[in-house]
Order: structure tokens, then sequence, then C-alpha cells
């Protein structure tokens, strides 16, 4: 996937395949799903019959300009198959490039409790394998026994290896991805062909791309523009007749071409894949144009707590000392007694205390030192060394040691506790022996830059509302430090069920970001569910959209991509409507101006024949859609602006430009037409 990144927008390879695809697009079989261009083609294909016919007829005159304009109307929709194959095209040179990380794999599959290599072709969904460092895993599944470090570079692109075990919400494995340290052992969750590998590929080829409501309801629409203005040219040839005004096919289906929508029809389909591919781009696999699209409709957006806003750890933030102690000797018996501590609680400790005041680890071993580690029958630890017994633990647990050891508990210590308690924090109480020497709040810790990011979201008109299972005070605090609309405290996958439908009930789109099992029934509800790919297999069965990356922050990205598909298509349409305004300005005068010389008048571009006009108008229709393939692949910018805002920027800028390009595009057209005697 990081090599997907590096591509140009014209990449050479991507450009070769896109020509090549474009040639099979021709077939009306394909072509007819775009009833646009569909036109355009049949309109072609009868220009060139009329061609054919005034050749062997020996009108050579005629069919010079008959030339022209079959040519300038086959390259109209040459010119939309390419932009529609260079969108697909991006996306089959990133399956290629997944393609290559398959890798024929050897799997040592646990059958009757004995173990069997074969190949990793034969496995069935249910077999259990046994995976060790240096092997790669040979299809997906779910970790049951052990735990691992795991490089996913290979579905990635991250180098930096994760953490994958049993009976949590970091069980999900994928096959082709290699275990570098430990042994874990996995029951497979895919046949072969239906692998999360096999599913990328698919999904990123774009192959299977449907349309997403608002595409069909613009699709709908061009095609209503299209059926009219046929209606309109039909009309025109009894009018011409009437006025005795010589009107040609070629000609008639000139006119046709330029006034229906062919630009934005021509490149419809290029925006929507790019839009797929700018997410994966992103490292986000989206399962439908639609989970996109909604994605830049989304009204509120419901993130977990742990891991998304904060760090997913409660960290040592504060040494609260007891009457006659020091802050530094609470501290280094507080380090002390984290010694021997492997979680990441017992790890900030230690080093919040060097931090503070530069005290260091030591080496106990040489002392004696014995160390109590931590339990859920007496809920605390700590060591002892020499005569000392230093613990630290839960507070109710701590008095009772200090207790036990012939001490007393000062009266400043409860305060203390419930204080760090109410504003959601944990409190640790350290005693040595009878000696309770203090507390150490322990708190989430939020994410550096996330109230930035927030403010962001609220910018672009998104009610966030934090999910947790902690308790209202804890998450009342942490929801007024993060910067969130809402909290829902004590979630239950019911509530989280619940909150959504309230939702979309009112007509908000959701959007739900979820690791666990039991997020699933909440990632299914969601109008955009997203699923961390380090989660479980049941969370990205359910989800619309998989992060790669497990980075729950990436909504920020996710969203602006949908904004930005919809702004694009809205950009592109309003030009391609306004364009036709110079149309009727070349076109309407030199088809009718021998039977009203008046409509010269008309001719405010002062084009040099009626031949000239036409056949400039037609080029100009056809050179406009290669001219913004790229804004179409690339994207209108997102700015976080208001609906009103970004309606009046589109006039300005894609309206207003929309009638401004053509004039001065069709004239120089002319002026070289003129020049080059073409007609």
């Amino acid at each position: 996937m990081a090599d997907s990144k590096a591509r140009s927008l014209f990449d050479r390879e991507i450009v070769s395949r896109a020509l090549v695809d474009s040639v099979w697009k021709f077939d009306p079989r394909i072509q007819v799903r775009n009833p646009v261009m569909f036109v355009v083609e049949v309109t072609a294909a009868a220009v060139t019959i009329i061609l054919l016919r005034d050749f062997f007829r020996g009108e050579m005159a005629l069919a010079g300009f008959e030339l022209q304009i079959a040519l300038w109307l086959w390259f109209t929709v040459a010119f939309a198959n390419f932009a529609e194959a260079m969108a697909e095209g991006r996306g089959k040179a990133q399956a290629d490039n997944l393609r290559r990380t398959r890798i024929e794999t050897q799997a040592r599959v646990i059958r009757a409790g004995k173990e069997e290599t074969i190949a990793a072709t034969a496995l069935r969904k249910g077999d259990v394998v046994m995976v060790s460092a240096g092997e790669v895993i040979p299809g997906d599944g779910e970790v049951i026994e052990g735990v691992a470090a795991v490089n996913e570079a290979a579905i990635t692109g991250e180098s930096a290896p994760v953490i994958r075990e049993s009976g949590g919400d970091r069980s999900a494995v994928t096959g082709g991805t290699t275990v570098i340290s430990d042994w874990i052992k996995v029951r497979i969750s895919a046949n072969p062909g239906e692998t999360f590998l096999d599913r990328m590929i698919a999904l990123v080829e774009g192959a299977q791309r449907q349309k997403t409501p608002n595409e069909i309801a613009l699709s709908i629409l061009l095609a209503g523009l299209t059926i009219v203005f046929m209606l309109v040219c039909v009309t025109l040839f009894p009018f011409a007749a009437y006025s005795k005004t010589f009107l040609s096919v070629p000609v008639l289906v000139a006119l046709l071409v330029c006034l229906i929508p062919t630009t934005i029809g021509g490149l419809l389909s290029a925006i929507g894949i790019a839009g797929m591919d700018r997410l994966v781009q992103h490292n986000v696999l989206a399962m439908s144009g639609r989970a996109v699209e909604a994605a830049g409709d989304v009204d509120t957006l419901l993130l977990d707590k742990t891991g998304t806003i904060t760090l997913g750890d409660r960290m040592a933030s504060e040494f609260i000392p007891m009457p006659g102690v020091t802050v530094e000797e609470l501290a280094d018996a507080a380090q002390l007694a984290s010694l021997a501590d492997e979680t990441p609680e017992g790890r900030s400790i230690v080093v919040l205390a060097k931090r503070q005041f530069n005290i260091r680890g030591r080496e106990l071993s040489d002392k004696g030192a014995l160390f109590v580690p931590f339990s859920a029958q007496t809920r605390m630890s700590g060591v002892d060394i020499d005569a000392r017994k230093i613990r630290k633990g839960a507070a109710d647990k701590i008095i009772e040691f200090v207790v036990h050891s012939g001490g007393t508990t000062p009266a400043e210590l409860s305060p203390v506790v419930e204080r760090i308690a109410r504003a959601g924090g944990t409190p640790l109480v350290v005693a040595d022996g009878p000696r309770a020497m203090g507390v150490i709040y322990l708190k989430d810790v939020i994410k550096e830059g996330i109230r930035e990011r927030f403010e962001r979201l609220h910018a672009m008109g998104l009610r966030t509302v934090m999910i947790t299972g902690d308790n209202p005070l804890t998450a009342d605090a942490i929801a007024k430090e993060s910067g969130v609309n809402d909290y829902v405290a004590q979630a239950t996958p019911e509530s989280k069920l619940k909150i959504i439908r309230e939702e979309q009930a009112q007509g908000k789109l959701v959007a739900m970001i979820g690791d666990g099992t039991n997020d699933a029934p909440a990632l299914a509800q969601a109008d955009v569910g997203i699923a961390m790919n380090a989660g479980t297999q049941a969370a990205r069965e359910a989800g619309n959209m998989i992060d790669l990356d497990s980075n729950p922050t990436k909504i920020m990205e996710v969203v602006e991509i949908g904004k930005q598909l919809l702004i694009t298509r809205g950009a592109l349409t309003t030009f391609s409507i306004a364009n036709d305004v110079a149309k009727y300005f070349a076109i309407i005068p030199a088809m009718f101006v021998v039977g009203y010389p008046e409509l010269q008048t008309l001719n405010i571009m002062h084009l040099g024949t009626p031949q000239s006009a036409i056949l400039s108008a037609v080029i100009f229709n056809a050179l406009i859609i290669v001219a913004l393939i790229p804004l179409a692949l690339r994207g209108v910018q997102y700015r976080p602006l208001g609906a009103a805002s970004i309606l009046a920027r589109n006039l300005l800028i894609y309206g207003l430009g929309g009638v401004i390009v053509p004039f001065i595009g069709i004239k120089i057209i002319d002026m070289m037409v003129t020049a080059m005697r073409l007609a």
C-alpha cells in the first residue's frame, strides 16, 4: 500500500493501462451504463455512417467537414473512457501491489491433536494452525492462544510491529503478515478466495463499485436533460424546413452533443472511483461508494474513549504527599514499588519519578528485594527490601495494610482520594509499612492535538459524542478536557445502538468508530461504520470501512474525502451546465444565419464561418473533458465552510468560470481552425 501512495497523478504504468482499457469501454454494453456518453457514442456512429455515404457519393466537401465532426465525437467518448479508466487504473495498480504480497505459504495445521504441514491454499475455515517467529500467517483468523508481535507491513505499509493476542479486541490476524516474535495459535476464519486480502484486491480494483443514491439521482438528472435536448434538436428539423434553412444531421448532432451535459457525464464515474481511491491512499478501505459519500454528509460521530480520545492506559500525573512526607520521598517509594510492575501504569510511575526528580530505576536483586505482584485479591503490589515493606494500591486495601502494620492513616488522605475520584482519576495510595506516605494521581491522558481535531470536526458541522464504559464523573471530566459535544457513560452495546437509531430517526447520518465485538451491532447500524483492522473479525465484518492503520483519529480524513467527493461532483456539474451558454452563441447563429441573417448579431465571438463555429464548439467540448481529468481524480480542495459559502464559491469559480472559459476556448480554437483552413 505504501507504494501506491507515491504514485503520481499520471503514472506512466497507469496511463498505459488506461489507454488500453479505454478502448474496451467503447463496447455499447458498457457504455449504456452512462446515458450521456452512450448518446454521444450513438451519434458519433450515425455521423460516421453519413460520412461514409457522402464519401462514396463523391461529395468530398461535405465528407471533409463530417470527418472532423465524427473524429471529435469519437474523441469525446474516448476521453470520457480514459478518465474512467484512469481512476480504475489507479485502483488496479494498487491491487497488483497487494497481489505481490501473496506468498506460497506452508501451514502447520493441528488436526486430531497432531501437527502436520500442508499448503496454505488447502486450509479451510475452522482449521487451527500454529505460527512461530519468522513464519507467515497462512490465512485470516483469530488468535486463540498465545501472544506475538506481528509485522503487517505487507497489508498496511507500516513497518512498526503490532501485538496480537487471544481473548481481546486485538485478536484478529490477516493472512500474508509475518510473526516476528513468540508464537500464536490461530483459528482460520475464511476459506481460500474469501480472505481479507482477496476482499481488499476486489475493493481497490473498483470492479464491484455500486453507484451511490446521489450519484444515481445525478445520473437521472443528466439523462433527463439529454432526453429534453434530444427532443429540442429533433423539433429543429421541421423548423429548419419551414424557414428553408439547410440543417444537416452532423450539424444537428453537433448541437445535441454540445447542449447535453457531456462534461460531467464523461467525468462522473471517474469522480466516484477516485473518491474511493483517495481513501485507499490513506489506508482506509471503503466497502462501497455509498460509504464514502455518506461520510461527506455525516452529522454525528460516535467515538470510543479508550484508544481514540485517550492513549488507552491511565498514566501517573502527580505525586501528592501526606503531612511530614516530602514529594521526593513519596516519588522514591512509589518508584521502588513499581520497578517490577510491567503494566503501563507501573511504568508511568517510574518515568514520572525520573522526570520530576531524576530518580532513576535501581537494580535491587543484589539487596535481596522481594517483589510483591498485584493480584485481584490484594489489589496492591510493592516490594520488601531490608526492613521496609512498601506497597501501592487501592485506597481501602492500603488503609487495611497500614492498620495491620500498626499505623494509622492521616485525616488528609480521604479528601485527596475523593477529590481524585470525583475528577475522574484513579487514586493509588502508597504506604511504607505503618506509614501512609501519599497518593499517586493516575488519569486518562488525552491524545496530543485531539481537542484541535475535534474543533475542526465541529467546524465541518459534525456533532461528536464520546462513548465510554467509565462512570459519569470520569466521562464528564474527559469530555470537558477533550472538547467533545456530548458523552454516554457506562455504555453497553444496546446503548450504542440506541443512540445511533435516535440520531437516524431525526434524519441524521451517523458515523461510528469501533474495534471490539461489542461494537459490531453499532458499526452495522451506523451509516458509516469504521472498523479498526487491529480489532476483532466481527467488527471488521460489521463495518463498511476498514482502517488498515487502526488509527481512530483518521475519521478526519475520511469525512474530508467524503465531502471532497460531493463538492467535486457539484463543482463539475455546475461547470458542465454553465459552459453550454457559450456553445449556444457559437452553434445557434451558425445553424440559422443563412435563413435569418439577423442572428449574426448573436455571433458575439466573431467566429470565422458557420462551419468553423460548429467544429470549434465540438472540439472544445471534447478537450474540456481532458483538461478536467486531473481535477476529477484529485478532487476539489475541501475547506470547512458552510453550505451557503460552498454554494457561493462553486457558482463564482465553476459557474462563472464555466461561462467564461468556453468563450475564450472556442474563440482560440476557431482562430486555429480558420488559420489551418479546416472549415
